[in-house]
């Protein structure tokens, strides 16, 4: 369903004008100016302040050269995942350390102290990690891309740009979430579609948890634990 569709949909919700096109003549269409800026941000509070969708999450991997310390970050980045740690090829069994605080950060470049683990921070929009990583050496974490739409040229990106663009989640979520706040900022009653916008999250977000493989009554991966050494007896 492309942004043209739900506009129109949510049109007929809300009791304006359906247009045929939401980007045509849209500088001189103030309706539609506000239809395309709720779509962008119903679209944001979708993608990133409720879960942590499957389909933006992505993996990068840094690969070292024996020189740099300091990574770009890629360019869809939004943010790492909260429970997301930094891999280092060498060391698979430990996450590297994180120094949140940038005085430790620099303290510890300044004593030529490092973890055995590696150690990572960020700053300036750059992921810095220490020691420097060998020749080959990679490093691996996942994170949420800020590309939520899916533009009808080619790529991805994070607003709506042509009538043919689409949501990359589901449309409907969408579509319930711009009727009610449509409604709410033009002070018309709101409470029913914010409930039925609501229950359609709950959904959406239950659907998005993979499935545990079930035996009986005991999820197949914890069903039991083999011991593997030699039992110890009395």
């Amino acid at each position: 369903m492309t942004i043209l569709s739900v506009v129109k949909d949510v049109c007929l919700s809300v009791g304006v004008t359906v247009p045929t096109s939401v980007f045509s003549g849209i500088t001189a269409d103030r309706t539609m100016q506000e239809m395309v800026s709720l779509a962008n941000e119903m679209a944001q509070r979708i993608c990133y302040d409720t879960r942590e969708w499957t389909k933006l999450k992505a993996q990068c991997v840094l690969v070292g050269d024996g020189v740099k310390t300091a990574f770009d970050l890629p360019a869809n980045f939004k943010r790492m995942l909260l429970t997301a740690q930094v891999w280092r090829s060498p060391q698979t069994m430990a996450p590297m350390l994180f120094i949140p605080d940038a005085d430790e950060w620099m303290q510890r470049r300044m004593r030529g102290y490092y973890d055995s683990r590696g150690e990572w921070t960020m700053m300036g929009g750059q992921m810095l990690i220490e020691p420097v990583m060998g020749v080959g050496t990679t490093s691996r974490f996942a994170y949420l891309t800020k590309n939520c739409i899916a533009l009808s040229g080619s790529g991805f990106g994070e607003t709506f740009l042509t009538d043919n663009d689409s949501f990359t989640l589901d449309e409907r979520l969408l579509k319930l979430g711009m009727i009610w706040q449509w409604k709410a900022y033009k002070g018309s009653p709101y409470t029913e579609d914010m409930g039925s916008y609501g229950d359609a999250l709950v959904l959406a977000m239950g659907n998005d948890s993979p499935s545990p493989i079930i035996v009986g009554r005991m999820p197949l991966g914890v069903s039991g634990v083999a011991y593997p050494w030699q039992v110890p007896t009395p």
